[in-house]
């Protein structure tokens, strides 16, 4: 009778002790926790090409989402009108991490005319992805996305 309910204990406290494995940051899937605001970093280059379009002018909520091949890094902007299209997360420096930070610029283009709307905060809120792969996430201990006024992060 002491030999099977000893078992039991040992066997409930061995289990109940990985509880705490999920908010470690052993566990891959908790990488990066929510985003935090923050000033504006100075930017490096993107790309050969030349992209005319402007940067938000505020990022206003970021997160990252973890899939099976890597993640997605979400942002979403609130824009002055209603109208703004082709939402873009463009990767700084050709997409490699710089001292463990991976840099987005968060572009979008203007309207050509003004759009005639309700111009409510939902009809004027953008949103743009990025999908990162597990190499790019090895590399990057920060996930960084640029506004023209601020940026928001994700650190591990």
């Amino acid at each position: 009778m002491k030999a099977p309910l000893t078992i039991l204990l040992v066997a409930t406290l061995a289990v109940s002790g990985c509880g705490g494995f999920r908010e470690s940051r052993m566990n891959p899937r908790n990488w990066f926790g929510s985003s935090s605001e923050d000033t504006r970093p100075e930017l490096g280059p993107v790309s050969d090409v030349i992209d005319g379009r402007p940067l938000v002018p505020a990022v206003t909520a970021m997160t990252i989402e973890s899939t099976s091949s890597g993640a997605i890094v979400r942002a979403e902007a609130l824009m002055p009108s209603d109208g703004w299209w082709d939402a873009q997360l463009l990767p700084e420096n050709f997409g490699r991490p710089v001292g463990g930070v991976l840099t987005f610029r968060f572009v979008a283009a203007a309207p050509s005319a003004p759009v005639s709307g309700p111009n409510t905060e939902a009809t004027r809120t953008i949103t743009a992805v990025a999908a990162l792969t597990q190499a790019q996430l090895e590399t990057a201990s920060e996930i960084v996305v640029v506004g023209e006024t601020n940026s928001r992060r994700s650190r591990r």
